[in-house]
Parts: C-alpha cells; structure tokens; sequence
C-alpha cells in the first residue's frame, strides 16, 4: 500500500494539526525538525536516520510547533540553525503522556509507528508536543526555513493564527 497516496489525491490538502489534537492513525500532517544548516543538506540529500535513543526511544523527533523546532539544536547560533518542514504519514499512533509509562520506549514493539507526546503533559521541559516516528521513510522533506526569531518572524499561518481578526 501507497503510505502517500493521499498525497497523490487531486483533493490533497495540507494538514497542519494543532498541538492538543491527537493525530489521526494514517494521516499526513505537516511537522517541523530543527538541526543545523550542514545537517538539513544532507537530510535532504539522503533522508532521515533514526536517533538512536532518547525520551521515546529510538526514532526521528519531530513538533507540529514550528517555534519549538526553531529553538533546536540546542546551543547554536541561530545562523546555523535550520527547520525542516516536513510531510508525515503518521501511521498508527500511541500517546505517551508521562513519564514511566509501561510503552514509553517500547511503543514500535507493540505495532505503533509513531509515539505523541502531547503539550502540557510533564514530558517536555518546554510543555510542547514532541512526536516520534519510528520508520524514516514516513517523513518527506518539503522545505528548509530559516528558524523563527527577532530578526526573521518566518513563522508559517495555519489554523487561527492564520486569520487576523
């Protein structure tokens, strides 16, 4: 099966989700990853490669928080810095909203593709959603932005903050 034959529909419309959703199980949602200028050339270039461990286990980390994606890598100039915008098929989703939970590194074990942190939870010092796909290749990169910050609010318009009221 096609995992972007969504995509291919002429009806096609992008999905950014807002944090507090749940992500629904098959669903192609608009995600943000920080890295540094060197590493989003080479990501595009060659993929994603799973982190080999973190609060989720192994995968690739990714936010629907463009802001939060902006502030990563940790500890580097923002001229260095980069966000991938990406397109994910989020396959089968499991929620992990606290620490200790029985799945929190072994929820791909259990047939899940993807693990959602929600906002707000205690998971994440930042109280920002976090998202962790197991299988690269449910990632596609659609553009390199520069990260959001004093000089450049590139921040992109979706949901309300869309309308200007």
């Amino acid at each position: 099966m096609n995992m972007w034959a969504e995509e291919d529909s002429p009806f096609f419309v992008e999905a950014c989700l807002q944090s507090y959703a749940e992500p629904v199980e098959g669903k192609l949602y608009t995600m943000y990853h920080g890295t540094t200028k060197e590493r989003a050339e080479s990501i595009k270039r060659c993929g994603f490669r799973q982190s080999p461990d973190g609060m989720l286990g192994q995968g690739v980390y990714v936010s629907r928080d463009f802001n939060k994606a902006s502030r990563y890598p940790l500890n580097h100039p923002d001229k260095e810095r980069r966000v991938l915008k990406l397109r994910v098929n989020v396959g089968k989703v499991k929620k992990i909203d606290r620490q200790g939970h029985p799945m929190q590194k072994t929820w791909h074990d259990y047939g899940y593709d993807t693990a959602w942190v929600p906002p707000g939870c205690g998971m994440v010092s930042s109280g920002l959603e976090e998202d962790c796909i197991w299988d690269p290749n449910r990632i596609k990169v659609m553009e390199v932005m520069k990260p959001k910050n004093e000089s450049s609010p590139q921040m992109p318009k979706f949901g309300y903050a869309a309308y200007r009221y």
